[in-house]
């Protein structure tokens, strides 16, 4: 996937077709909807931008939507695995423009035929816990005068008794 092209923004592929057409791109995105059809699995992603290495990057920002479909003859992507919000890097071949809806208003989408497909595992949310109750890793709780004089952790010294 050397030859692939990553950088090239979707407005460019809408703008000149025919200079992207069979040109392999590999592009990041989060999946708004996956249909089977019959010409394939089809999905619709929202563009995220990627990292050289194919991660994606938060930006809070989009080029827009795109289409990946995956040829029958290829396979089936299920539904309910590749779900809205799944992230997925794609490289796939740039076929065509193809005209949609996004609600009510008319959308031309770069159709890619898929080569690669891989599915991010989902994120969850957790919490970290901090340690003990004053502070938190790596900052553990010290506190010089925390033992008695008298008790220690380890064995008091050896004192031996005087003779009588």
């Amino acid at each position: 996937m050397k030859q692939a092209l990553q950088d090239v923004p979707l407005s460019a592929v809408r703008q000149a077709p025919a200079a992207y057409a069979g040109k392999i791109f590999i592009l990041g995105g989060m999946i708004v909807e996956t249909r089977v059809t019959a010409k394939g699995s089809l999905i619709e992603a929202l563009s995220l931008p990627i990292d050289s290495y194919g991660y994606l990057k938060y930006q809070g920002s989009s080029e827009g939507r795109y289409l990946a479909l995956l040829p029958t003859e290829k396979g089936m992507l299920d539904p309910a695995i590749f779900a809205k919000g799944r992230e997925i890097t794609v490289a796939g071949e740039f076929r065509e423009l193809r005209k949609g809806k996004i609600d009510e208003v008319e959308y031309v989408y770069p159709l890619f035929e898929i080569r690669e497909l891989y599915l991010w595992q989902e994120r969850r949310d957790y919490y970290a816990y901090p340690g003990y109750p004053w502070y938190g890793y790596p900052y553990w709780y010290y506190d010089p005068w925390y033992y008695d004089p008298w008790w220690r952790p380890y064995p008091p010294p050896y004192w031996p008794s005087p003779r009588r």
